[in-house]
């Protein structure tokens, strides 16, 4: 069954109403009929609406409310991924999959072995670029919610606003110690938030891991190759997703 998200204020006491993109999509893409049902979702309050299409107009689509259920498709905790900026669109490719496993916040970091140099109003167009494609992956994992792509940070801003997750952690290459690392993840209990850290191409310069670790942020190994930036922050994530999985 297709899922939308929507605005709070569009879903009424009987029924729930559709308008901008998506109406194009449901008409002329997906060319779906009166009667068919679909799954709303606000994207904060974790309900799933499940409507009937009632009538296609022109600018808005009306939907009769047929029932209300808790989503069932989020994480116990929250995870938010820090994620050194990387080169070309890995940080499309990047913010699609961390949707997919269960992500509720991405942070793009400035580290300083990062290329990539954004002034103002590219960084605009391409937060909002980044925040439509969580959007979009949150519609086809059937998310309850849509993550959120925060501004970019720089390490120091990241490392303060990490300290709002209980497990902090940063893979790096020259970390020792698988078994300290599956400990970690067997120990993570739902309800507590996890905050991870991936650097760019070139990984963490030393003096960056140094100040995460006087932070509070662990460093983890995640065994003996060397992951890409995009591979780096989806197995993370994999693992986090199997152990807080009910």
């Amino acid at each position: 069954m297709y899922q939308f998200f929507v605005e709070p204020d569009q879903i009424r006491q009987d029924h729930v109403v559709i308008t901008g993109d998506d109406v194009n999509h449901i008409k002329n893409v997906l060319r779906m009929r009166t009667g068919e049902e679909i799954i709303a979702r606000n994207g904060s309050d974790g309900r799933e609406y499940h409507c009937s299409i009632m009538e296609l107009k022109e600018e808005e689509i009306i939907c009769e409310l047929l029932d209300v259920s808790e989503c069932g498709s989020e994480l116990p905790s929250k995870v938010y991924l820090f994620q050194g900026l990387p080169k070309a669109d890995k940080m499309e490719l990047i913010i699609q999959k961390a949707v997919e496993l269960g992500v509720h916040e991405i942070i793009p970091v400035v580290c300083r072995r990062t290329v990539v140099k954004l002034d103002e109003k590219k960084e605009k167009n391409k937060q909002q670029r980044w925040q439509n494609i969580a959007q979009a992956a949150a519609k086809q994992s059937k998310r309850g919610m849509i993550p959120q792509v925060k501004n970019v940070m720089s390490l120091q801003e990241a490392i303060t606003y990490s300290r709002c997750a209980a497990v902090r952690l940063i893979p790096y290459e020259l970390a020792e110690g698988m078994n300290r690392t599956r400990e970690i993840m067997s120990q993570l209990k739902p309800s507590e938030d996890v905050a991870v850290f991936i650097g760019p191409e070139g990984g963490f310069d030393p003096e960056e891991i140094e100040k995460a670790m006087a932070a509070g942020i662990e460093p983890i190994t995640l065994g003996r190759r060397i992951l890409r930036t995009e591979t780096a922050g989806m197995t993370v994530l994999s693992i986090i997703m199997y152990h807080l999985e009910q």
